[in-house]
């Protein structure tokens, strides 16, 4: 049966082993196809065989770091092949130690993410280019200010008309601050995608390797698989455009199972993650739109995954609780990554202000998260943190039929 695993994990990844000092004892085929050289050539060779020169040598001085102190090294890796193109994979290495804890050999296992990382550098390029155009239109807007304030100075008989213009001006400022927004909301939808676009081609690779083999039950679930991403893709889209319609019809709805919606979609990359999902949840019904609810959880607990591997935590545990506390119903999002740092504990909030990498966030997700937590539920978004862990707890009105039940017992 170890043989089984063995062969299962290396017909399904990336795999290669090095000594300790880098040189390369074992390729296996998945590995020579991606990089295009065979085992003859990789086989006794440094692993840098497979460097691409645009890393920059500090990136490979922290690995080296890393692992020479018996850690585990992660990281999306830019390779070159033999032919001279450019492969990206997501990349795990692992020091392997003796009995005296000494380090034997090194074993990396990667997967390809080449159209994933190809996809989101087209939409960063889209993100400047919008960028460029919301400061081409506030400079248009500094100079027609400009102009209006030369008028008033030598034409005060146009007082009037003049303040007339410029509340009509201000109108049209209000739709290009909204149309700015969305634009920030198309970059908060990319991130969103990012991880089911991954799960979508590893599906549709599967499907594939079925089709090859005719295994009818296997495709027909990678294919109802598939439906459901695809599906979930849209109902993102959805989502923040509703969040933008001014005429979103609010119902009952059970904040469990928005909870639980968004611990579903979010299934896949937790359990690629390594994160132990902890529920304690309570039926409990408010007042809003689920999907909005869903939309906040989700993105607090995606935080939480980029907060442990920003920290290099390797027991990883979120907790997610929905309970009733008087009035009001408490939707508790829990984590052991780290805590905040205290001068960015008043910032997060905050509107563009992030600490991630630009290519990895925008800065809006908790300042819109909380917005619909004030504007669209009625209630609060606040946080706790500590040197070990954070919980973010959202409060908002019990439905008033449930809240009239809770007089009643």
């Amino acid at each position: 049966m170890l043989k089984q695993y063995k062969e299962a994990i290396e017909n399904s990844n990336i795999i290669s082993k090095t000594d300790a000092n880098g040189i390369i004892t074992f390729a296996n085929d998945e590995f020579c196809k991606i990089s295009g050289y065979t085992q003859e050539e990789l086989l006794g060779k440094n692993h840098n065989i497979v460097r691409h020169p645009d890393v920059p040598q500090e990136k490979f001085e922290l690995l080296w770091e890393t692992i020479s102190q018996r850690k585990v090294y992660k990281d999306t890796v830019k390779n070159l092949a033999k032919d001279g193109s450019t492969f990206y994979v997501n990349t795990t290495i692992i020091p392997i130690l003796d009995e005296d804890k000494n380090i034997v050999e090194y074993v990396a296992i990667r997967y390809d993410v080449t159209k994933e990382l190809l996809l989101k550098e087209e939409l960063l390029q889209k993100e400047a280019a919008y960028e460029e155009l919301n400061r081409n239109l506030e400079k248009r807007v500094e100079e027609q200010t400009r102009e209006l304030v030369a008028l008033n100075e030598n034409l005060q008989k146009r007082i009037n008309d003049e303040v007339a213009k410029n509340e009509q001006k201000q109108r049209v400022m209000f739709w290009q601050s909204r149309h700015a927004s969305l634009g920030q909301m198309l970059a908060n939808i990319a991130h969103q995608w990012r991880q089911p676009l991954t799960e979508l081609s590893l599906t549709l690779f599967n499907m594939k390797k079925a089709a090859l083999v005719q295994n009818s039950d296997d495709f027909s679930r990678f294919y109802d698989e598939s439906k459901f991403a695809i599906q979930n893709m849209s109902q993102t889209i959805d989502d923040f455009a509703n969040f933008f319609s001014p005429n979103k019809q609010k119902h009952r709805f059970n904040v469990k199972e928005s909870a639980e919606e968004a611990l579903t979609l979010l299934e896949s990359v937790l359990a690629e993650e390594m994160i132990t999902v902890k529920r304690e949840l309570q039926d409990a019904y408010a007042l809003g739109i689920s999907n909005e609810l869903t939309q906040v959880i989700i993105n607090l607990v995606n935080n939480a995954k980029d907060a442990f591997n920003h920290n290099s935590i390797l027991l990883r545990e979120i907790v997610v609780r929905v309970k009733k506390s008087g009035a009001f119903v408490v939707v508790e999002v829990a984590d052991n990554a780290g805590g905040i740092a205290k001068e960015n504990i008043e910032k997060i909030f905050e509107p563009y202000f992030t600490t991630k990498h630009k290519s990895r966030g925008t800065g809006l997700g908790l300042f819109m998260s909380r917005m619909i937590c004030e504007q669209g539920l009625g209630g609060t978004l606040d946080v706790k943190s500590s040197k070990k862990s954070s919980i973010f707890s959202i409060k908002i009105p019990l439905d008033r039929d449930e809240e009239e039940n809770i007089k009643r017992a």
